[in-house]
């Protein structure tokens, strides 16, 4: 820990340049002396460290389940800076719920014809060696899911988060704190900019954050308590070392620079002649990935190989990131502007633990996890591991489930994000075969590195180190050569041969995975496996490339969408079975069929739920044209419950006969859905034995409570 502390402070002195650190008299005060301290600047439920996607989208999603926050960021000003900009299925299911978040982003992003492609060339202007198109049709018909993917930029859906927060009454305050009123109970859910956080200890009542800030050119401190603390701040997560949580998996796959840039001549020129998200350029001079965020702005981001220490990041000034990008578009552009430039390491780790000191202090996004940015899966799955933890933190600081409720969110979010992060090699992998396909194996390169480092290249001097490698990758590049590399030459053209390969069989890395976007399913956690389940005890493997999504009802995996018409007095309102489910309730879900052991049932867990204090709705489900004169069935049968609706299914949008056929159950059988839309219990016929009895377990195990509150 006192090394970490270090660590931090000559980071303080780096950024401020003091000959002292400005937060040493507070990043060094010891639990006992934060223990004597019983008055607090704050004392509140639940405080997020990190203003990233994954922790705006946390507060956002407790805010409208009526649980008060903070959020601390320690930048202060959000960076502009594109990142993630690949948001998948699921997660624009989730952005649904977040008052048209998800159609904003898709009225916002560029159309789907500019960005569905990964072109691989010589340059920009060059030859084309091959393009992958990343859409399939029933990609927009919309079958599996109410809503298709989108392309935008992290640093856009930052601003569209925020304006939803501030529409929550949800404040920004400056990095000075002037603003921010001092009080001992939480009367406003907000975000602090400026504010690092420099301790975390554990207290018998929940947690005490101690925050840094700067106010009139001083250092100030201020102290929180709360009673949840969640790190969602980022891969080098400050809340995950000082809890002493490891990190496991692989490290330095790759070190890349990024240059973001901007170039209006650029954006015309790839909207006329080929439009595309992902450019993968190959020339002898240079190599190169162009991230096209926005074609119609012109706005790129450019990520190259970096090899320190032999490389530099001082060594990409503009100047030079001019002379690179020219090289690769194949010609000089008059109005580039490079924004910013930044150096990056990728890794594919998970932490051992997602949840740690009694269940207060919880990992989510790149804090808990790191993945190789291929196909996307870093910022939506960290969105979804908050869109799992946000009913849960409610649900327990509403006295209705136990403090294990917060377990089963490592119990379901871990496992999928290791197997994400194995899926993301993978298709790091498959991004590789091309470069090797064409004689640039990046295996060598790394090896000719390590060499270099460690071995007799290490002693020459390091300028020396420096032409010797930029030699040698010269050399590689030659491989790339107009007369090495084309058809009459018989060892290119059989390179160009593999190459095509690669991209017939869909072995090139891949933007979409719908079977796991939208198939992943947790095994255990707050869910009541089927007793008859054979589900496999791992999650499996997944082979890299593209897979279709199969609906499932088995216990833990997301809700299948269908759609449905509400059948009510001159209605013709059509919605998602996902819109069942209300993003601003704590309510579970419970579907069924208009078959009298169903209603049964359903009275059944009416009474139960409201005796866990749980709210329930419920859902009657009919064949389409077999409601007919039956419309007060309903209402007579749940009598005195009121929360029900009575839907029937399109079966023009049904990849099977009916909805309870592509469930692979009957219709006498009844599902039970999360606040998060995953199924937490089915029963595939009607239940054996006393229904109260198996519902009070049902509860008792998805919430952690062993009987119902007051019996």
């Amino acid at each position: 820990m006192g090394l970490f502390r270090f660590l931090r402070g000559l980071k303080g002195f780096l950024r401020t340049r003091t000959k002292t650190n400005p937060f040493e008299n507070i990043s060094r005060r010891t639990f006992s002396e934060v223990q004597t301290k019983k008055k607090y600047d704050e004392i509140l439920p639940v405080l997020i460290v990190g203003a990233g996607p994954v922790g705006l989208v946390l507060s956002i999603l407790l805010t409208r389940l009526g649980v008060k926050c903070a959020v601390l960021e320690k930048s202060r000003a959000f960076s502009q800076h594109p990142q993630a900009h690949f948001i998948n299925n699921r997660t624009m299911e989730i952005f649904r719920k977040m008052d048209g978040l998800a159609e904003e982003i898709q009225r916002l992003q560029p159309p789907v014809d500019l960005w569905r492609k990964f072109i691989y060339c010589t340059s920009l202007s060059g030859s084309i060696l091959g393009s992958v198109d990343h859409m399939q049709p029933q990609d927009f018909e919309r079958v599996v899911s109410p809503v298709s993917v989108a392309h935008f930029s992290q640093y856009k859906l930052i601003r569209l988060l925020l304006k939803q927060l501030e529409n929550l009454n949800v404040h920004v305050y400056n990095c000075d704190g002037s603003q921010v009123p001092n009080h001992s109970t939480m009367e406003e859910s907000k975000i602090l900019m400026g504010h690092e956080c420099i301790s975390i200890n554990p207290t018998t009542d929940g947690i005490i954050v101690d925050a840094a800030f700067f106010k009139e050119g001083k250092v100030m401190k201020r102290s929180i308590q709360c009673r949840i603390l969640v790190g969602s701040d980022g891969a080098g997560s400050t809340v995950r070392k000082l809890i002493d949580i490891d990190m496991k998996g692989e490290r330095d796959l790759q070190k890349l620079v990024s240059v973001h840039f901007s170039s209006k001549d650029l954006g015309e020129y790839l909207l006329c002649q080929r439009p595309g998200m992902l450019f993968f350029i190959f020339n002898p001079e240079a190599i190169g990935v162009l991230v096209a965020h926005d074609l119609n702005q012109g706005e790129f981001v450019l990520q190259i190989p970096f090899y320190p220490p032999q490389q530099k990041i001082e060594d990409y000034s503009s100047k030079v990131c001019e002379e690179l990008i020219f090289k690769l578009v194949g010609k000089k552009l008059e109005d580039v502007n490079v924004i910013d430039v930044k150096p990056w390491v990728m890794h594919a780790e998970v932490a051992e633990k997602f949840v740690s000191c009694n269940n207060r202090v919880i990992l989510a996004g790149d804090s808990a996890h790191r993945f190789p940015p291929a196909g996307g899966f870093g910022m939506n799955t960290g969105i979804q591991d908050a869109h799992n933890l946000a009913w849960k933190i409610a649900f327990l600081l509403n006295n209705i489930a136990s403090p294990s409720i917060l377990q089963t969110y490592e119990m379901e979010r871990k496992p999928i994000a290791t197997f994400n992060t194995k899926l993301s090699v993978e298709n790091f992998k498959a991004a590789m075969s091309v470069p090797a396909a064409l004689g640039l194996d990046p295996a060598v390169a790394n090896s000719v590195y390590r060499v270099i480092n460690s071995g007799v290249g290490s002693i020459l001097p390091s300028g020396l180190q420096k032409a010797v490698l930029e030699g040698i990758f010269a050399m590689g590049r030659a491989q790339l050569s107009q007369p090495l590399l084309n058809e009459n030459n018989p060892l290119g053209s059989a390179r160009l041969s593999k190459l095509r390969s690669i991209f017939d069989e869909g072995k090139s890395l891949q933007l979409q995975f719908p079977a796991e976007d939208l198939g992943f399913r947790y095994l255990e956690g707050a869910l009541v496996p089927d007793i008859s389940d054979k589900a496999r005890d791992k999650i499996e493997a997944s082979s890299g490339r593209r897979r279709d999504y199969v609906p499932s009802s088995e216990p833990g995996s997301r809700l299948p969408h269908i759609d449905l018409r509400v059948l009510k007095a001159s209605s013709s309102e059509t919605l998602s079975t996902l819109d069942l489910i209300c993003g601003d309730k704590l309510e579970f879900l419970l579907i069924i069929a208009p078959i009298k052991e169903s209603y049964d049932l359903a009275c059944a867990v009416f009474k139960v739920a409201e005796g866990f204090k749980v709210s329930l709705k419920v859902c009657i489900l009919w064949p389409q044209g077999s409601f007919g004169e039956q419309m007060v069935g309903s209402k007579a049968a749940l009598n005195p419950w009121r929360n029900y609706i009575d839907v029937e299914e399109i079966k023009k949008r049904l990849p099977s006969s009916s909805w309870w056929e592509m469930c692979r159950i009957t219709n006498r059988g009844a599902i039970l859905v999360r606040p998060d839309e995953h199924i937490a219990w089915r029963v595939k016929s009607e239940v054996v034995g006393d229904p109260v009895i198996e519902m009070e377990r049902v509860f008792s195990l998805v919430l952690g409570v062993k009987k119902a509150h007051g019996d």
